[in-house]
């Protein structure tokens, strides 16, 4: 299609573990296509593994493409197969027009030149002419901040001072393609800033560019659509903020439970302490219509309801309800006594239901920890796995632990007002 800037079509890369096997594979593949034969690409041998598995996406012409996942996702690899570092061992890589790259710190830099000296060369492996860079070198150096360092070898240099230069130079080319990698999160904030405003430049300019970054406001600030990978395979592709929500949401499942069918709303996987006269029957999640499910959105109403049986009365009970996220860091916690809710006695088989109008918590799963006591404090019963909650984002998301209820108040003249500002 005449307006798709990158097409990735069916793309895998493998590596080796061993540097020694993966020289002499090497030489074997060399040796072998010399002499018109097959290196069996597809095929793993001893010690390899895909770094990258059959992913496809396309570009179009100035649009934003953010790529996240976990560290050894294959990010940095598919920007280097698309800016041609790598050769892909299956599939296809199509690159229209000129690419401007800033995938490692330093990258294209000779330790040994001076700063003014590594313009010109990284100018030149970027595609500029001589003409070119004295064009517009003013401006790189003027972007790049390094003042007096710039008749120094760069290997004096600090990594900052590498990304800024490194960045400044990429950014003049005049690409029609720009890659981005996490280097920008070496820099500080007033040069991120600064290079955010020169992507939203390009981004005028309908120059496309790809990004990759652990942050996920960047991500949703600066991109039109973001590929989730996993372990070198598509997990997702959508809008910024579905894709975010995906990726905590694996990050948490990762770090709370690491079987997804335990993160359901039925009986609780943990039986811990609790007494011969209480049993706590059974713990589920409820949705605003009384259906049990699995899966809520942040702002969604929710229900906790806990099932229990009560062999001996007991007096003045408190239920105590308490969320942690996957750091098993307390989000809330929630003491029915605290809330005005006063139980005379449990007996016999009964139920008590914790209830929020608007979840607040943020895509992620959530271990729910219940707790009743007695009317001295004294623990019935202490059930630490009792459900797990598992939100995946919802229409309040933006980044964060979790929702915070909220209003807007704009005041401005009544000239500034009719033209430059609504509230909703």
């Amino acid at each position: 299609m005449q307006d798709v800037e990158i097409a990735l079509s069916h793309v895998s890369k493998k590596y080796c573990k061993s540097l020694r096997r993966s020289m002499r594979y090497g030489i074997r593949d060399i040796c072998r296509n010399t002499c018109g034969m097959s290196s069996h690409s597809h095929v793993l041998r001893k010690e390899e593994f895909w770094a990258v598995n059959d992913v496809s996406f396309e570009v179009q012409q100035g649009e934003a493409l953010g790529l996240i996942g976990a560290n050894g996702s294959g990010k940095s690899t598919i920007l280097k197969l698309i800016n041609g570092i790598f050769w892909p061992d299956i599939g296809k890589v199509a690159v229209r027009g000129k690419v401007g790259a800033l995938i490692e710190v330093g990258a294209g830099f000779h330790t040994m030149l001076t700063g003014r000296e590594n313009v010109y060369l990284n100018g030149a492996i970027l595609g500029m002419t001589k003409a070119e860079v004295n064009e517009k070198f003013d401006d790189i150096v003027e972007f790049a901040e390094i003042g007096d360092f710039l008749d120094t070898p760069v290997k004096y240099y600090s990594s900052g001072m590498f990304v800024k230069l490194g960045f400044a130079v990429a950014a003049h080319c005049d690409p029609d393609v720009l890659l981005v990698d996490e280097v920008l999160a070496v820099g500080d904030i007033a040069f991120r800033r600064k290079c955010f405003k020169r992507l939203k430049e390009l981004r005028d300019e309908n120059v496309t560019w790809i990004i990759v970054s652990h942050d996920v406001g960047t991500i949703q600030a600066n991109t039109d659509r973001v590929v989730l990978l996993n372990q070198g395979e598509m997990a997702y592709v959508g809008s910024p903020e579905d894709a975010v929500s995906e990726y905590l949401y694996s990050l948490s499942l990762k770090k709370v439970v690491p079987d997804r069918t335990v993160a359901r709303g039925a009986s609780p996987p943990d039986a811990g302490h609790r007494t011969a006269d209480f049993e706590v029957d059974r713990v589920v999640l409820l949705d605003k219509n009384g259906h049990e499910r699995e899966v809520f959105t942040t702002g969604e109403a929710l229900a906790v309801r806990i099932e229990f049986t009560a062999k001996k009365k007991i007096v003045a009970p408190m239920f105590v309800v308490t969320f942690f996220n996957g750091d098993n860091e307390i989000c809330s916690e929630s003491v029915s006594t605290f809330d005005g809710v006063r139980i005379d006695k449990l007996e016999g088989h009964g139920s008590v239901t914790f209830k929020t109008d608007s979840l607040p918590l943020y895509s992620g799963i959530y271990r729910l920890y219940l707790t009743v006591r007695d009317v001295s404090f004294g623990p019935i019963a202490e059930i630490a796995h009792a459900a797990y909650v598992n939100v995946q984002g919802g229409k309040h998301f933006t980044a964060g632990t979790f929702y915070m209820q909220h209003s807007w108040d704009v005041e401005l003249e009544e000239e500034a007002l009719g033209q430059s500002a609504y509230v909703t």
